[in-house]
């Protein structure tokens, strides 16, 4: 699946500029960002519920899922709400087999009405199963469920992806992605500004831990563009670009003061992620 030069706006507001965004197929894509990022619009887009005014999504197959909270009629049962979808939409699924899935089977033959928000939730992902898609659209899936119905959720998103299914997830929940994810685009007031490995992202801040034969000397080493700070446990904190880091590990070497080790420091996606929105 990809998208280039997608735009969209509504009146004198942008909500997507030019963003190009490419998911793998079988893979568990993150899509992050604040509120009013975009995020939205985009998976609005990929499900042909808004038209763009601008750019070519591609999408290799059939799409189903939803976006914000999945709607059904609350006035009938599960199996009856996914009995409908499948005829309007002539769906292949089995209608038994999603309620399955998503562990609603001993509760598909109750009114939706006195469901909780989790299990609506899991209806939503049953709905867009039902489609037997090709790419699967999942905004804020986890919403309403407990513990350990979201352990349950990421282990069925889980084997969803080793089947092959490609899914594009939406969350404002960091662990959750940082679980299943292992790429992330992040938008930001409409426009990608990171789109790569989730573990790509955790050292884009470039920190490194620093430890040398003394540290007192190359902690007032100064090069340009580069911060050191002394670690409580000995070594030394470093923060910047790769290249500076690097010109600073050869200075070291010339003064006579030898790195003994030098790791890339990774940070939980939380920090990256506060980091590279700020």
């Amino acid at each position: 699946m990809s998208g280039r030069a997608l735009r969209k706006s509504y009146g004198d507001g942008v909500a997507l500029d030019d963003v190009d965004l490419t998911v793998h197929e079988g893979a568990v894509h993150g899509l992050l960002g604040p509120n009013g990022a975009g995020k939205t619009t985009l998976l609005r887009a990929l499900l042909g519920l808004v038209r763009l005014d601008a750019g070519t999504l591609e999408v290799q197959g059939t799409v189903g899922g939803f976006v914000e909270t999945p709607g059904a009629y609350p006035y009938l049962t599960g199996r009856q709400n996914l009995q409908i979808l499948a005829g309007l939409d002539d769906c292949p699924g089995d209608v038994d087999e999603v309620l399955r899935r998503v562990d609603l089977a001993d509760r598909s033959d109750t009114l939706v009405n006195g469901w909780s928000l989790g299990m609506r939730q899991r209806l939503g992902i049953a709905a867009g199963l039902l489609r037997r898609p090709d790419v699967l659209v999942l905004d804020e899936p986890a919403n309403g469920l407990d513990p350990l119905g979201a352990r349950g959720l990421r282990d069925l998103v889980r084997e969803l992806a080793a089947e092959g299914l490609t899914v594009l997830l939406c969350s404002h929940d960091l662990a959750e992605v940082d679980a299943l994810c292992e790429d992330v685009t992040v938008l930001v007031g409409g426009q990608v500004v990171w789109s790569g490995a989730v573990t790509d992202l955790r050292a884009r801040p470039g920190r490194f831990l620093v430890s040398t034969s003394a540290d007192d000397r190359a902690l007032r080493l100064a090069v340009d563009g580069l911060a050191a700070s002394p670690r409580p446990d000995g070594g030394l904190v470093v923060v910047g670009a790769t290249e500076v880091v690097d010109a600073y590990v050869l200075e070291l070497a010339a003064q006579g003061v030898a790195v003994r080790g030098l790791v890339r420091e990774s940070l939980p996606l939380e920090e990256a992620f506060l980091e590279l929105t700020a």
